[in-house]
C-alpha cells in the first residue's frame, strides 16, 4: 500500500541545481520507484525549468510521456503529450528585442522558438553555440534572427556575470510592458512575456486537473523559482539555494548533490 498523507496531487521540480546533481545526473532507480508510488496515489510529476522542452524530455528517456512539463520558464506547458500553452511573442516585440540586444556586443542572444532555438551567425562563437547546445537540444544557426519563421517563446541572452543586475534593469526598463527579465544565474537572463513564469504554468495544470495550489509541492533553488515556491502550499528551497529563495520557501531540504528532492519525496510518499 502507498501513502499520500498530505493529499499531494502535484509535485513540481526545477532541474539545474535542484533535481539534478552538479554533474547533471540523478538516481534513476530511486526516482522511478517514488514516481510509481506517486502515480499510485494520483499525484502528477511536473518538470518546471527555464530550459528547452526537448532538453528536459531527454533527461527522462523512455518515460518522459508519463511526466508533464513547464518549460522555458512557463512559456511552454505540456500535460504529457498535450500542449496546453505556448507563448507567442508578437513580431513587433521580437524586432524591438533584437534591436536592443544588438546595441550591446557583449550580449550573446539566443532566440527560443517552439520548434527550435536559434543562434545568429557572426554574433556568437562556435564555442558559445556548442555550450548552448547542451541546454537546447534543438539549436540551429541562422543568418538573421529576423528571418526565422517560428513561434517565439522567449529570448535567452547571456551577459557578463558581473553585469547581470545591470542588464536585468536595462531590459526591465527598455522592454517595459513587452517582456520581463528573469535571472537563472551565471549571467543567464530569460526575457519572457509578462505574467508568464513557472507559477503561471503550474496554474494551467492545476486548472486542467481540477486540483488546488494547496495540493501542490515545489522544489527550487533560483530566482526563477520564487513564484512557483510561493504558489504551492509546500515550497522547498534546496540547501544550496541563496537566502532570498529560502526566505520564500516553507522549508529547506538537502542540497541537489545530496539528492534533496528524492530524499524529501521518499518522506512525502513513503513505502508502507
Amino acid at each position: 500500500m502507498n501513502a499520500n498523507p498530505y493529499d499531494i496531487k502535484l509535485v513540481a521540480v526545477d532541474m539545474d541545481g535542484t533535481f539534478m546533481r552538479t554533474d547533471y545526473t540523478y538516481d534513476v532507480p530511486r526516482f522511478k520507484a517514488v514516481l510509481a508510488r506517486m502515480k499510485a496515489v494520483g499525484c502528477q510529476f511536473v518538470v518546471a525549468s527555464g530550459n528547452q522542452y526537448y532538453q528536459l524530455r531527454a533527461q527522462f528517456p523512455g518515460y518522459d510521456h508519463e511526466l508533464s512539463f513547464v518549460a522555458e520558464n512557463g512559456a511552454l506547458v505540456k500535460d504529457k503529450e498535450t500542449v496546453l500553452f505556448a507563448a507567442d511573442i508578437p513580431r513587433e516585440t521580437v524586432f524591438a528585442t533584437l534591436d536592443l540586444c544588438k546595441k550591446y556586443s557583449e550580449v550573446k542572444n539566443v532566440m527560443c522558438g517552439l520548434n527550435s532555438a536559434y543562434c545568429e551567425r557572426g554574433t556568437v562563437s562556435d564555442a558559445f553555440f556548442e555550450l548552448t547546445n547542451k541546454y537546447y537540444h534543438k539549436l540551429q544557426w541562422v543568418d538573421d534572427f529576423a528571418q526565422v519563421e517560428d513561434t517565439i517563446l522567449k529570448f535567452a541572452p547571456t551577459v557578463p556575470v558581473e553585469k547581470t543586475a545591470y542588464y536585468s534593469e536595462l531590459f526591465q526598463k527598455e522592454l517595459a510592458g513587452l517582456l520581463v527579465p528573469t535571472g537563472s544565474g551565471h549571467g543567464s537572463v530569460d526575457l519572457i512575456v509578462p505574467n508568464c513564469h513557472k507559477a503561471s504554468g503550474l496554474a494551467r495544470l492545476v486548472e486542467r486537473w481540477g486540483i488546488t495550489p494547496e495540493q501542490c509541492v515545489a522544489f527550487g533553488d533560483g530566482g526563477n523559482d520564487l513564484e512557483m515556491l510561493a504558489y504551492c502550499q509546500r515550497g522547498y528551497a534546496m540547501d544550496n539555494a541563496p537566502e532570498n529563495v529560502k526566505a520564500v520557501a516553507t522549508a529547506v531540504c538537502p542540497s541537489n548533490d545530496e539528492d534533496g528532492v528524492l530524499v524529501t519525496l521518499d518522506q512525502l510518499f513513503p513505502i508502507v
